[in-house]
């Protein structure tokens, strides 16, 4: 029977190289929107817009690592500043028109290659895997 430790070795491989593969996804579906890029983007558009700071924030990356990813995302057009109606001084970001359609092509096309990739797997599988990737993030997310 494995030692925990080698399964946790064994888990760690996996994600490092399923983040690889995402990546390398990401950027064969656009090439302009990387991985960062559109998971920026992604969250602007669940959350029908918001600040700079709060996108640093929900995701734990410096300021300055969110403002490179929206400037590139403003000259790709895919990003706009619009005035916050509640206080002027501040600027909430939201998807353009054409944000929002590359992110729905991605979208789709991401969907799809989950499909392809677990096509031959059950139902009790796909049920289980998704259980414990929930459980996995719920976890993340509580020891920050």
């Amino acid at each position: 029977m494995p030692h925990r430790d080698d399964s946790v070795e064994t888990i760690q491989q996996e994600m490092t190289a399923f983040a690889r593969r995402a990546r390398a996804t990401a950027a064969r579906m656009h090439p302009e929107l990387s991985l960062v890029s559109y998971t920026l983007l992604a969250h602007l558009d669940d959350q029908r817009g918001c600040r700079a700071t709060d996108l640093a924030a929900h995701y734990f990356l410096d300021k300055s690592t969110v403002s490179r990813q929206i400037a590139a995302l403003e000259k790709l057009g895919f990003v706009e500043r619009r005035v916050d109606p509640d206080d002027h001084r501040v600027q909430v970001l939201h998807p353009t028109e054409k944000g929002a359609q590359v992110l729905a092509n991605v979208t789709a096309s991401r969907r799809q290659a989950f499909r392809e990739r677990l096509a031959d797997w059950d139902e009790a599988d796909l049920d289980r895997f998704a259980t414990y990737l929930r459980r996995y993030n719920a976890a993340q997310e509580r020891l920050g």
